[in-house]
């Protein structure tokens, strides 16, 4: 009613634009004659102005918006990221497969009850110069309500899609199974910045959210494998975003890893090959071969090389928290014991907390959920560590027991600031004390009932 300008940008609350070049950058493409019939959206990256120099939380999620997306931009694009993104009216409306002349009573029921509105969609290049009348603002307030949409096709069929709490993702989904493609551009200067998340509590939390609405989305008559492998026309489209959407499922690998081998180890049962085996050669290759690739990655990006390192300790965190309780909620809400919810992140900065993130700190002022698993792990490694290293002194089975060793020490060196955080920092950023000692009785009831499940084996 204000504009029916052709093209929308979605912004965030609490971002800006940071560049008024972006519009002319997006519309090269948008106006683009070969590619401008398909082209739904051209995405920005998410950047952010309050992001500290070290960066401990991964905020700025490097490996999605440098390569990633990057990648997807290969097939049709990445999918919608929630903010910094030109759209098409057309696209988000649905407009092209509704005629203009159709049935008023079809439309009304497609884009509600306002005929105003009805009418400026099929509007171009309207401005209206005039003074709004108290029946045109009346009319404004009417389609800004709550209510508007209800009966109607918003959220549905046109519009933000709101089958899941990352209706971002699950629109871009929708619109390239339809048949609309996405564009991806990263300036040199940002053209859009945003607060971070700047705390530990509320990372998780918000990550919680995200991965509970896309493993939703996957287990869903949605799932990007079924639904998006029929519609699209490249297998590798369906694969980028069931990458996306199973993405919590790094949970898996990473408690089996930072479990089994430990038990084992305190057992004296061996899972990996001698390192006088010809076979070890293998392991170490891929465990050397990933992890310098990813710093390569991290360098070429402009990042230091303890960027890969905070990196690697968020990863852990995430998938023993946010990946595994994203599972269960989606798991929970496809049963009905909980309903989705969405709870908005808290982009507040505490100022205790944010001086910490400045510092490179860690805060690890978080609910219990969020720490305990982490502390717990870490305790189950660091007994792990010691006690096998002195049984394997006492017994002479390095060869053996080498990988299984290394396992634990490596958990430990990338997880310290969380053995900092129990054991020696007073501040108020410390692990509470409750979550401590909880974590230190599970990592115990763990070695108390796994040491005797893997002796029966």
């Amino acid at each position: 009613m204000l504009s029916n300008s052709p093209y929308i940008l979605m912004l965030d609350c609490d971002m800006y634009c940071n560049d008024s070049n972006s519009a002319r950058q997006a519309m090269c493409f948008l106006l683009d004659k070969t590619m401008s019939s398909k082209l739904a959206y051209v995405q920005f990256p998410q950047k952010f102005h309050n992001i500290s120099p070290k960066d401990i939380y991964d905020t700025q999620h490097r490996f999605f918006m440098t390569h990633m997306w990057y990648g997807a931009d290969g097939l049709k694009g990445p999918t919608v990221s929630g903010t910094c993104f030109y759209t098409k009216r057309v696209a988000l409306y649905g407009t092209s497969q509704i005629q203009e002349d159709a049935d008023i009573v079809l439309l009304r029921k497609v884009f509600g009850p306002s005929n105003e509105f009805i009418k400026s969609i099929y509007q171009k290049n309207h401005t209206n110069d005039k003074e709004f009348s108290s029946a045109l603002l009346e009319e404004i307030d009417f389609l800004a309500s709550c209510s508007f949409e209800k009966d109607t096709q918003w959220g549905e069929e046109i519009g933000f899609r709101y089958f899941s709490v990352v209706e971002d993702y699950f629109t871009g989904f929708i619109l390239q199974c339809k048949g609309w493609m996405g564009v991806y551009i990263n300036p040199s200067k940002p053209s859009f910045l945003g607060s971070a998340t700047t705390n530990l509590s509320d990372y998780l939390v918000q990550h919680t959210r995200w991965y509970t609405g896309l493993f939703d989305i996957a287990l869903s008559k949605y799932s990007p494998l079924i639904y998006g492998g029929i519609r699209m026309p490249s297998i590798l489209q369906s694969m980028y975003f069931a990458q996306i959407g199973y993405y919590c499922f790094n949970f898996f690998p990473l408690w089996c890893l930072a479990i089994i081998p430990q038990l084992c180890l305190l057992q004296g049962i061996p899972l990996y090959p001698k390192i006088s085996n010809p076979f070890f050669v293998v392991f170490a290759f891929v465990f050397l071969s990933s992890n310098f690739k990813d710093i390569q990655e991290v360098l070429a990006d402009g990042f230091l090389i303890r960027s890969w390192i905070y990196e690697q300790r968020m990863w852990m965190i995430k998938s023993v928290t946010s990946y595994t309780y994203g599972c269960l909620n989606a798991i929970q809400v496809k049963i009905g014991m909980k309903k989705a919810s969405f709870l908005p992140t808290n982009k507040v900065p505490d100022e205790g907390k944010f001086k910490r993130y400045q510092s490179g700190i860690y805060d690890f002022q978080a609910p219990t959920m969020f720490i305990a698993p982490i502390c717990t792990l870490v305790f189950l490694n660091i007994a792990s560590l010691l006690l096998g290293a002195v049984k394997i002194v006492r017994i002479g089975n390095y060869d053996e027991m080498f990988i299984q060793e290394f396992i634990s020490f490596f958990i430990v060196v990338v997880q310290y600031p969380v053995i900092e955080g129990i054991f020696f920092r007073k501040d108020n950023g410390r692990v509470p004390e409750f979550s401590a000692i909880l974590s230190a009785l599970l990592a115990a009831i763990i070695l108390a009932l796994g040491s005797p499940f893997f002796m029966s084996y």
